[in-house]
C-alpha cells in the first residue's frame, strides 16, 4: 500500500506558497472583475508570512499546515483568511499523530479540511466558490480509492476533477459575497477562490506524489 511520510513533508506547504506568490497577479486580475480584487495579494502575503518561518525547520507536513493554518486565521482579512485558515488547521489536525500517511489517512485529512471551510461559510456546490473545486476533487479522491486504484492514481484524479471545478465557476451566476450583487454580470469569469483551490490542490497532490513509497 502506498503511503508517505509525514516528517520532512512541510516542503509540500512551502511549494504551495511559492505557487500563490507565482499566480498572485493573475488571482487579483480574476478577482477584480467580479469581487475585490486583493484575492492575490491577501494570498500572497499570508503564504509568504508562513514559508519565512518554516524555511530551514524540515518540518512536517501536519507542523507546516498548522503554521500556514494560524497565519491566515489570524493575520490575514478578508474572506479567505478564515476559510483557507480553518481547512489548513483541520488538515493538521486531521494528520497530527500520523507517521505514515496512506490514502484512507489523506482522505480523513480532506475531509476534515472541507467541513473546515463549510463550518465558517455557508456555500456549496454551484455557489461560485472554493467549494465547486473542493468537493468534487475531495469526492473523486474517494471515488478513486473505493474503486481499488491506488494513492498515485487517486491523486492524480482529483487533480483532474478540481481543474474541472474551477472551470466550472465560470459558467456559474455567483451566489455567495460581494460577486452575488452583480447577478448574472458574474457569469462568463472564473471564481479566485475557486481558482486558488485548484493551484493548491494540485501542488499538495503533486508534492504527496513524489514523496510516495
Amino acid at each position: 500500500m502506498q503511503s508517505f511520510e509525514n516528517a520532512g513533508a512541510g516542503g509540500i506547504v512551502l511549494a504551495m506558497a511559492e505557487r500563490i506568490v507565482e499566480n498572485k497577479a493573475y488571482l487579483s486580475e480574476i478577482d477584480g472583475k467580479i469581487g475585490d480584487g486583493d484575492h492575490g495579494v491577501n494570498m500572497a502575503k499570508g503564504f509568504s508570512m508562513a514559508a519565512e518561518r518554516l524555511k530551514g525547520k524540515n518540518a512536517s507536513l501536519a507542523e507546516a499546515m498548522e503554521v500556514l493554518g494560524s497565519v491566515l486565521l489570524s493575520e490575514i482579512g478578508g474572506s479567505m483568511g478564515p476559510l483557507y485558515g480553518m481547512m489548513f488547521t483541520e488538515f493538521s489536525e486531521a494528520i497530527a499523530e500520523s507517521g505514515a500517511i496512506d490514502a484512507q489517512t489523506f482522505s480523513k485529512m480532506l475531509h476534515a479540511g472541507l467541513d473546515g471551510v463549510a463550518s465558517v461559510g455557508s456555500a456549496k456546490v454551484g455557489d461560485k466558490t472554493l467549494m465547486d473545486t473542493l468537493v468534487p476533487a475531495v469526492e473523486t479522491f474517494d471515488e478513486q480509492t473505493a474503486q481499488g486504484k491506488d494513492f498515485d492514481a487517486a491523486l492524480a484524479a482529483l487533480v483532474t476533477a478540481a481543474e474541472a471545478g474551477r472551470d466550472s465557476t465560470k459558467d456559474l451566476m455567483a451566489k455567495i459575497g460581494r460577486a452575488s450583487r452583480l447577478g448574472e454580470r458574474s457569469i462568463g469569469v472564473l471564481d479566485a477562490g475557486a481558482t486558488s483551490c485548484a493551484l493548491l490542490l494540485k501542488e499538495l497532490a503533486e508534492g504527496v506524489r513524489t514523496r510516495l513509497q
